[in-house]
């Protein structure tokens, strides 16, 4: 073996995601703006006024040909960070849910998110031909009437997804062709998916044999908040169902 080819670099080649992240580079310089995420997958955060043109290239280039929308889903950053539920009041104690538990120290939490970063519309996208994927996260600019351009001129398949965000987050789609709600019942009041709606709810229904009809009520459930976690004795366990051995006392001996 010669000392030139000993010497020589190792070429690596690029990982499916690095070419994809390249082609996309390529194809919308300076219109996506990585987000970080650990599941091995590509996600980008686009401008709600550049969403249309991106989705044409990402639909039309050669390189990304991302024929299908999968997926689109809203999302509710209400206290996103700083509280696990809101209900009647926001709670900061629980198990988990990804939740800061930083403090200044005089012992102020971290502020809110800035006006428009409330509402998020996220699309999953596929292409079929070169087999990858990709996903979008647009956020909407006013958190009082969140509202995203519609996809469905080039993704089709996006018209009922979009209307399931509409119904359950109240996010709407500018140039929607037919933007109803999908899920609720007729007359429905509010949307049940936004952070801020009663676990609860706000009315319920029941059978009224009088009026020989299903009828709306007030709610009568009170709100509270769930127990989110709760350390049980599991009987599974005990040391009489096992094969360790009891003393007198009925504790494993030994």
């Amino acid at each position: 073996m010669s000392a030139d080819s000993s010497d020589a670099a190792v070429v690596v080649a690029p990982t499916r995601l690095e070419s994809l992240a390249g082609a996309l580079a390529a194809a919308l310089p300076g219109r996506l703006h990585a987000v970080a995420n650990h599941a091995g997958e590509l996600t980008y955060e686009v401008p709600g006024d550049q969403l249309l043109e991106v989705a044409r290239v990402l639909h039309d280039g050669a390189d990304l040909k991302f024929e299908m929308c999968m997926d689109v889903c809203g999302v509710d950053y209400l206290e996103h960070g700083r509280a696990e539920w809101k209900t009647q009041d926001a709670t900061t104690s629980g198990f988990s849910r990804g939740v800061s538990r930083w403090k200044a120290p005089d012992g102020t939490r971290p502020p809110a998110e800035a006006a428009g970063r409330r509402f998020a519309v996220v699309y999953h996208l596929l292409s079929v031909s070169l087999n990858h994927r990709l996903r979008l996260r647009v956020f909407c600019a006013d958190d009082a009437e969140p509202m995203v351009d519609s996809v469905t001129g080039v993704w089709a398949g996006a018209n009922w997804f979009e209307r399931e965000a509409f119904d359950l987050f109240g996010i709407m789609f500018r140039g929607h062709p037919d933007l109803r709600r999908l899920l609720t019942d007729y007359g429905f009041i509010g949307h049940p998916f936004r952070k801020d709606f009663p676990l609860s709810g706000n009315v319920e229904v029941r059978y009224d044999p009088e009026k020989g009809r299903v009828v709306y009520q007030p709610v009568t459930i009170e709100p509270r908040v769930l127990v989110p976690k709760v350390i049980r004795h599991d009987n599974r366990y005990d040391p009489a169902l096992t094969n360790a051995s009891v003393g007198a006392n009925g504790k494993p001996s030994g």
